[in-house]
């Protein structure tokens, strides 16, 4: 019995965990960002692949458990894209964002940024969040590569002017102790990174709120494709990207700005870049799953809150539709 509840059934395509509560999403995108997956050999992801296929069609080897099952799906779900069918390049993958993304944020939080350095961590910043919200979208519809470099430039501009422009306004500020312009300066990222990854998902999947995106039934069909739908995605993928910054950006300037302060640290300054490194990996770490559990991937509307042809193209209540990471 002890063995059930922590091993439930396996259901081919569902969550192993309850995707109505947020300890339910938290516990499933744990797994989806577990950077063990990065290390999953091709010959490991086809035997995943085929294993799901076999119990798709019937056909499972016998002695399969079901926390292999649980297994494969939980590898095939961090590499393949579930609309295209295909990998997602390794440092674009939801698994590579805080290993490859740590070292850009510990750029940004550098202390006594120049204009020079700042555009160009707000520019590494912002083109790795480009690349990881086009590789995650909701693929259900073609996106030009014309509407990419829209929103990479977009986002890019945005995130490096507000940056620039809040660094030169605490300059101006001789008002403030240099101690108290130290913290607000290394707060300056979180303002700049936030908008700039609203403008960044907005524009990167800009496409979706012109074509719409492919709605389904509860048995998985498509019904059609809804412009509204699309919005809601954008809509709740963008506040996840306001969520995710927020104490990887507060906490670590605050954290910092005290442990400098210590004795050990003044006589051994040698060993301030390899703790704020640390400090903000464990932040970045801890921030990833909260903030992308707010929501589930697979998320559902009701049908009377979308377009009057999707409600004339079924009987169900309620569709479901790929929000995107």
């Amino acid at each position: 019995m002890a063995e059930s509840a922590a091993c439930p059934a396996f259901q081919l395509g569902r969550p192993r965990y309850d995707q109505g509560s947020f300890l339910g999403r938290l516990r499933h995108f744990v797994d989806i960002i577990d950077p063990s997956t990065l290390f999953v050999s091709e010959t490991r992801l086809k035997e995943c692949i085929k294993l799901l296929d076999d119990y798709k069609h019937g056909a499972l080897p016998p002695g399969v458990s079901d926390k292999q099952l649980w297994e494969a799906q939980k590898i095939k779900q961090a590499i393949i894209h579930p609309d295209t069918g295909e990998k997602i390049f390794m440092p674009f993958r939801m698994s590579g964002y805080v290993p490859f993304g740590t070292p850009i944020v510990i750029g940004l939080l550098l202390p006594n940024q120049t204009v020079l350095s700042t555009i160009i961590w707000q520019w590494l910043n912002q083109s790795h969040n480009a690349c990881v919200n086009y590789a995650n979208r909701n693929a259900t519809k073609p996106t030009p590569m014309s509407k990419f470099l829209q929103g990479y430039v977009g986002a890019v501009s945005s995130a490096v002017s507000i940056a620039v422009g809040l660094n030169m306004l605490i300059q101006k500020a001789n008002k403030l102790n240099p101690a108290t312009r130290m913290i607000i300066q290394r707060l300056v990222p979180f303002p700049a990174v936030a908008s700039a990854n609203i403008c960044n998902v907005g524009l990167m999947r800009h496409n979706e709120l012109s074509e719409g995106i492919d709605v389904l039934d509860d048995q998985g069909n498509v019904v059609g494709s809804s412009i509204i739908a699309a919005r809601h995605a954008i809509t709740e993928t963008a506040f996840t990207r306001v969520v995710l910054p927020m104490p990887i950006f507060v906490l670590p300037p605050i954290i910092m700005s005290y442990l400098e302060r210590l004795r050990f640290l003044q006589s051994n300054r040698r060993l301030l870049l390899p703790i704020h490194s640390v400090v903000c990996l464990v932040t970045f770490s801890l921030s990833l799953p909260v903030a992308i559990s707010l929501f589930p991937q697979m998320s559902q509307i009701e049908v009377s809150r979308l377009e009057p042809e999707i409600a004339m193209a079924t009987d169900c209540k309620v569709v479901t539709y790929n929000k995107g990471l």
